[in-house]
C-alpha cells in the first residue's frame, strides 16, 4: 500500500513521520486486523443501495461511516484496499466514493462474467495442448478450432504468416516451439495428423481420388468394352501369338507383353504390344482431361494412385492372362548386329498366355525349358538389342536398387536386383521408343520426343582409376545433363539413340497415350495433332508431372526416414562417392546392403571408393530429418 496515500486516510499525530508499514507505530495495523474489520460483501452492497439512490459522491471518512466507525483507522484501511481493489460497485477516485449507476454495473458485470467465460475456455484449451491427448475438434469453441486450423496449415507448409501471440502462448504451455515439425508432434498426439501424411499430396489432384461422376462414367466404360468400339474391325488379329506379360508380382494394370515369331526363312520377329486406353476414352472427355490433370500414376510405398480409376486400369485397359484385349503391336526384326532392320505397328486383338513375375521369368531364361523356348530366344534377341546400343555409346548402370515399401505402419526394405527379366523388359521398351520415334520422324509427327545433351565424360584412365560398380556410376552420372521432352527427335545421349519417345505405359502415363493417339491419326490418314497443339499439351502436363515427382519424392524421403528410424542403433559399411557439398562436409555414400546412395557427413580429405561405416545422427520423420554419418572403417582412419 502507498503509506503516504494512507495519511491522507489516516491523519498522523502532528510532527510524526510516515511509519514504515502499517505495523509500525502510531497507526500499529496488521494485515489480519484490517481483514477482520472489512465489511461482509452484503454489507457493502446495501451501503451501495443507499449510496446509489442518494447519487453524491462521499468522502471516505463518511463511506466508511455507513459500514462502521468512520474513525477506526483499522476500517478507513481496509475500505480504502477495498475500493483500490478487483470491485465494480464504487468508483474511487480523487478521495471520493461514487456509487456505479445500474446499468454501467449490469454491463460491467455482464463483461467480467464475459471475461471468466473467455478464460476458463483458454484454460481448458491450454490444458488440452498440455495433456497432448487425442481430442474431438466438435468440443471446442470457433475461436480455438480457428485455432486449430492455423496450426494445421502450419504443420502441412502451407502458411508462413506468424502465428497469434495467444496461440504461440498457448504452444509455450504444450512446450512446442512454433515450427512446423514441433506442431505436426503435435497434431499427431492430438490425434489430428497421420504420422505418414505427405502435405504435398493434400495439394495434389490425387489426394481426393476420383469424382463420382467420374467413377460412373468409367463403369459405363467397363460395361462396354466387350462391346464393338469404332475403329475394332481395323484391328490385326494377333491372339494366335504366344504372348507373355512379366511385371512385380504385385502389379494389377498391365500395360506391355512381349511375343516371338519366327517367319518362313527363319527370320524372328519381336513383338512389343502395348495396352490401347484410347479405345475407351476419347481425347476431351471427363475422363481423359481427368487423366490429362494428373499426367501420371503414382507408385508411392503404401500403393498406387491410378491415372485412370482402378475399375478400368486393371480391368479392360489391363493386358490380362487368357482375355481377349485391344493393344497396340509394334514389331521389329533385328539384323546380325542388334541393328533395327525392319519395324511396323498396327491397333492390334492380343490375348496374353501367361504371367510372369520378374523371379519367374528370371527362373525360366536361367533354367530354359524346351517348351518356354520364345523367352530365352527373346532374352537373348534384346541381348543383341543392348549390345548394339552399348557399342554405339550407351550408358549402361545396372545395379540394385533398394527401396521402402509400407506394410501398414511398418517400413520394409525391398532390393530390385537387375535381374535378366528386367534387363529384358527394359530393353523391350528402349526399343519400342526408338521405333516409335524413327516412325514419328518419317512421318513428320509431333510427338513427346525424349532426349539428352551429349556430355563429356571422365576419361578411361579416370572411370578405369575408380571402382567399378557404384563409385564409377557415380563419377558418371555427375556429369550427365538433364533429359528434356520436346516436339522434334534428337539424340539421347545415355541411351545412344538418334530418337526416342516413351510409349509403352499409356495407362499410367498421358504422355504415352498423346503418342498412341498421335500414331493412330497417321495409320488412318486423320489429321494429327500440329506442333503447336503438342507443345501446348505438354505445356499443360509440365506442371502435375513436377508435382508428381515432388509427391514421389517426399514419400520416398518419409519412408526412407521411419525405416531408419527403426534401425537408428544399427549401422552399416559404406563406400565414398562424391563430394556434394565440401564446407559443410556432406557427401554421397553408397550402402550395398541397402542398396542406396545416401547423403552423410563424411571425414574431410574422404575420397571416391573410401570404405565408411554409416550410422544414423538424427532422424525424425515428422521433421523431415535424416542426419546420417560416415566414419573411417578400420584402417582408414
Amino acid at each position: 500500500m502507498p503509506l503516504r496515500q494512507i495519511t491522507l486516510l489516516i491523519p498522523l499525530p502532528s510532527g510524526a513521520d510516515v511509519p514504515a508499514g502499517l505495523g509500525a507505530s502510531p497507526w500499529n495495523l496488521s494485515a489480519e486486523v484490517v481483514a477482520e474489520v472489512l465489511p461482509s460483501r452484503r454489507q457493502l452492497g446495501e451501503a451501495w443501495h443507499l449510496l446509489v439512490e442518494d447519487g453524491q459522491p462521499q468522502p471516505l471518512s463518511d463511506f466508511a461511516s455507513l459500514l462502521g466507525d468512520g474513525a477506526n483507522p483499522a476500517l478507513l484501511a481496509a475500505c480504502w484496499l477495498w475500493l483500490e481493489g478487483d470491485q465494480l460497485l464504487f468508483r474511487w477516485r480523487h478521495g471520493v466514493v461514487e456509487p456505479r449507476p445500474v446499468d454501467e454495473l449490469r454491463r460491467l458485470r455482464r463483461d467480467r462474467r464475459r471475461e471468466r467465460l473467455v478464460l476458463e475456455r483458454r484454460r481448458r484449451w491450454h490444458e488440452a495442448l498440455r495433456r497432448r491427448q487425442p481430442l474431438d475438434p466438435t468440443t471446442l469453441d470457433p475461436e480455438h478450432r480457428r485455432d486449430l486450423e492455423l496450426l494445421m496449415l502450419w504443420a502441412g507448409g502451407d502458411s508462413t504468416d506468424p502465428l497469434p501471440l495467444q496461440l504461440r502462448q498457448a504452444l509455450q504451455v504444450a512446450h512446442c516451439p512454433a515450427e512446423t515439425g514441433a506442431i505436426r508432434h503435435l497434431m499427431v498426439d492430438l490425434g489430428l495428423w497421420q504420422p505418414h501424411h505427405l502435405p504435398s499430396l493434400a495439394r495434389s489432384h490425387w489426394q481426393h481420388g476420383f469424382s463420382d461422376e467420374l467413377l460412373t462414367e468409367a463403369e459405363e466404360l467397363v460395361a462396354q468394352a466387350d462391346q464393338p468400339q469404332p475403329g475394332d474391325e481395323q484391328r490385326r488379329d494377333l491372339t494366335g501369338l504366344r504372348m507373355v506379360t512379366i511385371d512385380d508380382a504385385d502389379t494389377r494394370d498391365i500395360d506391355d507383353g512381349l511375343s516371338l515369331e519366327t517367319l518362313p526363312g527363319g527370320v524372328q520377329r519381336l513383338w512389343i504390344h502395348v495396352a490401347d486406353p484410347g479405345r475407351l476414352v476419347p481425347a476431351g472427355s471427363a475422363l481423359d482431361l481427368e487423366a490429362r490433370r494428373r499426367a501420371s500414376s503414382l507408385y508411392l510405398a503404401g500403393g498406387t494412385l491410378p491415372m485412370f480409376p482402378e475399375c478400368l486400369s486393371t480391368g479392360p485397359f489391363s493386358l490380362v492372362q487368357g482375355r481377349r484385349c485391344a493393344a497396340w503391336s509394334l514389331w521389329v526384326e533385328l539384323d546380325a548386329t542388334g541393328a533395327v532392320a525392319d519395324f511396323g505397328l498396327q491397333r492390334s486383338w492380343v490375348q496374353p498366355t501367361y504371367r510372369l513375375s520378374y523371379a519367374d521369368a528370371d527362373e525360366l531364361i536361367e533354367l530354359a525349358p524346351p517348351q518356354e523356348a520364345d523367352l530365352l530366344c527373346l532374352h537373348q534377341l534384346l541381348l543383341r538389342r543392348r549390345g548394339w546400343r552399348q557399342q554405339h555409346g550407351a550408358l549402361m548402370m545396372d545395379q540394385p536398387e533398394g527401396r521402402i515399401r509400407a506394410a501398414g505402419d511398418e517400413p520394409v526394405l525391398e532390393i530390385v536386383e537387375p535381374g535378366p527379366s528386367r534387363l529384358l523388359v527394359a530393353e523391350a521398351m528402349i526399343l519400342a521408343g526408338a521405333v516409335v520415334a524413327e516412325f514419328g520422324r518419317r512421318e513428320g509427327l509431333a510427338l513427346p520426343y525424349r532426349s539428352q545433351l551429349p556430355t563429356e565424360l571422365p576419361s578411361p584412365a579416370e572411370l578405369e582409376a575408380l571402382p567399378p560398380g557404384p563409385v564409377r556410376h557415380a563419377a558418371i552420372k555427375r556429369c550427365l545433363s538433364r533429359s528434356h521432352t520436346g516436339t522434334q527427335p534428337a539424340l539421347h545421349f545415355s541411351l545412344a539413340l538418334e530418337g526416342y519417345a516413351q510409349a509403352t505405359s499409356p495407362i499410367r502415363r498421358y504422355g504415352d497415350l498423346l503418342v498412341q493417339r498421335q500414331l493412330q491419326a497417321a495409320l488412318t490418314d486423320q489429321a494429327p495433332l500440329p506442333e503447336e497443339d503438342v507443345a501446348a499439351l505438354l505445356s499443360e502436363l509440365e506442371d502435375p508431372v513436377k508435382q508428381g515427382i515432388q509427391i514421389s519424392r517426399e514419400d520416398h524421403r518419409h519412408w526412407q526416414q521411419v525405416w531408419f528410424a527403426a534401425h537408428q542403433r544399427d549401422q552399416w559399411p559404406g563406400v565414398f562417392l562424391r563430394w556434394l557439398r565440401p564446407q559443410e562436409r556432406l557427401a554421397l555414400v553408397h550402402v550395398e546392403d541397402l542398396a542406396m546412395d545416401l547423403v552423410a557427413e563424411c571425414p574431410e580429405g574422404s575420397d571416391p571408393g573410401d570404405a565408411l561405416l554409416l550410422r544414423v545422427l538424427e532422424v525424425d520423420p515428422l521433421r523431415d530429418q535424416l542426419r546420417l554419418q560416415g566414419r573411417a572403417s578400420v584402417g582408414q582412419a
